[in-house]
């Protein structure tokens, strides 16, 4: 596993602005991923879990469903950078997301980020991050993001 790149604070963090951040390892999407996320946000669509029918469907496998691939962010993020001397980490939305090519179950992703922007917020600073996902072997990307996080300090 790649070790991430660590920064000390928010001040430290804010200096990296317009920076890719790194590069994550690259990570198989498996069927049973694919699976639990469909029973945990009730999305059974046949091109998601049955492999038979997907095998013959429009992308030839299953694929995984384009927000569990956003979900991989947290996962794929840890591998590429943290900032420390935070008391936590929030959330706050996503600006953009698109998903230009889809994962069929057995590839390979992995993610790049850039810190494209840090604002003050009521409770630290507001980062938007933008993610690019890509796939082993494919033109365009699985997905692209822009994140938005509250780092309270």
């Amino acid at each position: 596993m790649s070790e991430p790149r660590v920064f000390a604070g928010l001040d430290e963090f804010a200096g990296a602005v317009g920076e890719q951040l790194g590069r994550s390892d690259w990570h198989t999407v498996t069927q049973e991923q694919v699976n639990l996320f469909a029973d945990a946000t009730g999305d059974h669509q046949w091109i998601h879990v049955d492999p038979e029918r997907a095998a013959k469907g429009p992308f030839g496998a299953p694929i995984a469903h384009g927000y569990l691939t956003l979900s991989l962010i947290p996962m794929l993020g840890k591998e590429i950078y943290r900032v420390d001397n935070l008391s936590m980490g929030i959330n706050y939305g996503v600006n953009k997301v698109r998903f230009p090519q889809p994962v069929k179950v057995g590839s390979k992703v992995r993610a790049t980020a850039e810190l494209t922007e840090i604002s003050d917020a009521s409770q630290g600073k507001q980062a938007l991050v933008r993610w690019t996902i890509e796939i082993d072997g494919e033109e365009k990307p699985a997905c692209v993001a822009e994140t938005v996080a509250i780092l309270v300090p």
